[in-house]
């Protein structure tokens, strides 16, 4: 079940800006609940931190712990990299492009822009968040995706700056070659999850 309580209780529980808000973000440091952190500061075990790691990647990327667990599994199964395989998936789901494009400010916010039918792949809307993008398809917003004010206020930035495996022009963006997980600029322990899943 997907998570749709505050989100700023996420970000706060890994101690990480996990929906980039930046100073909107208040109280990262300080743990969820009303009494504070529970029980003593010690450092948290080999397992704890692993599982605290692929917590933070799942609800980055907000997904539900059997949508992680399948690009996990898909990933330990490919031959080569299964690091660069995982995230390639990550990254390559509509909904992250879609934020990687700086077509929205989160990806909360792209992922309803899918929803809600606003953006096309190679001319054709796709309503479907988790779908995967491949080699030069073409990622645009409909006419009516750009009267959004938000969304609007960022086309206009002509200074985007996104991933080198994308390039954007306007309210347009392409798939330029796969991506790596050196393309993921969050900070992000993939040893820990691979660790937890092998385990």
């Amino acid at each position: 079940m997907r998570y749709t309580g505050p989100k700023d209780r996420l970000s706060r529980r890994e101690n990480f800006d996990l929906f980039g808000k930046g100073a909107k973000l208040t109280r990262l440091n300080i743990t969820p609940g009303v009494h504070g952190p529970k029980g003593s500061m010690r450092a948290p075990s080999q397992y704890g931190r692993q599982l605290r790691e692929k917590q933070k990647v799942k609800r980055m990327y907000g997904l539900t712990e059997k949508q992680f667990s399948k690009y996990v599994t898909q990933a330990l199964a490919t031959k080569g990299n299964s690091v660069n395989a995982l995230f390639a998936k990550l990254e390559k789901r509509l909904d992250n492009v879609v934020y990687r494009l700086k077509f929205t400010e989160s990806r909360p916010q792209a992922r309803q822009l899918v929803s809600h039918r606003h953006v096309l792949v190679n001319g054709e809307k796709v309503n479907i968040p988790s779908y995967q993008v491949r080699l030069g398809d073409v990622i645009t917003i409909t006419s009516k995706g750009m009267e959004i004010p938000s969304i609007a206020v960022l086309l206009k930035d002509a200074e985007a700056e996104t991933p080198e495996w994308l390039t954007r022009k306007g309210a347009a963006g392409n798939i330029k070659r796969e991506p790596a997980k050196d393309d993921v600029r969050e900070a992000i322990s993939e040893q820990d999850i691979i660790e937890f899943y092998s385990r």
